[in-house]
């Protein structure tokens, strides 16, 4: 479990074991099971979390009331609503376990400390955030200028073990489209038309 979150960070940092221990110590390790709610929207996202096994969606319900679901956080990827977190302000996202899930999970508080006695972890979450911001922007691209088929595509070049995993309504509602809608385009494509 620990090894996951080791060959994540050292995509960005050198860390010895011993500091990659003093890093890993705050983590507090969590076991959602299926649906089990993780954040709720309107509570204070307090912490960021690393999934270490499953899969959470992260996801609001719009004016229409309406699931659009942010991201899929799978294995080696992280969870948190970042305004509620950084700006403590009430939350406007859910994150659900969508299967049994492990998440690796510290506080912000927790993590000010280790910014405070391990420079590098600063750099780390720069970092992190700078590959996060590019992959939201890359997501608002998708989502305001490609069509539903292509973004379809994507999400089966990004996700590929989900596509099995999850229902036509979660998938529709990733890419902003109608469950009927994607079944057409699932048609098209498997018929290649």
């Amino acid at each position: 479990m620990l090894d996951l979150l080791y060959q994540n960070i050292s995509r960005y940092i050198d860390l010895s074991e011993e500091e990659f221990t003093r890093f890993a110590s705050p983590f507090e390790y969590k076991v959602f099971k299926k649906k089990e709610v993780i954040l709720k929207e309107g509570d204070y996202c307090s912490f960021e979390g690393f999934v270490v096994s499953g899969c959470c969606k992260v996801y609001y319900l719009n004016e229409n009331g309406f699931e659009q679901t942010l991201y899929f956080a799978v294995k080696g990827w992280w969870i948190t609503d970042i305004d509620s977190l950084i700006n403590h302000v009430p939350s406007i996202l859910n994150i659900e376990a969508l299967e049994d899930s492990e998440v690796l999970m510290i506080s912000k508080k927790n993590k000010e400390l280790l910014y405070e006695t391990m420079p590098q972890v600063e750099k780390l979450f720069r970092m992190m955030n700078q590959q996060s911001s590019v992959g939201l922007q890359r997501r608002i691209l998708s989502l305001t200028g490609k069509t539903a088929d292509k973004r379809y595509v994507e999400f089966l070049q990004k996700y590929p073990e989900l596509e099995q995993k999850l229902t036509q309504q979660q998938i529709a509602s990733y890419l902003g489209i109608t469950h009927e809608f994607l079944s057409k385009i699932r048609k098209k494509i498997f018929l290649g038309k």
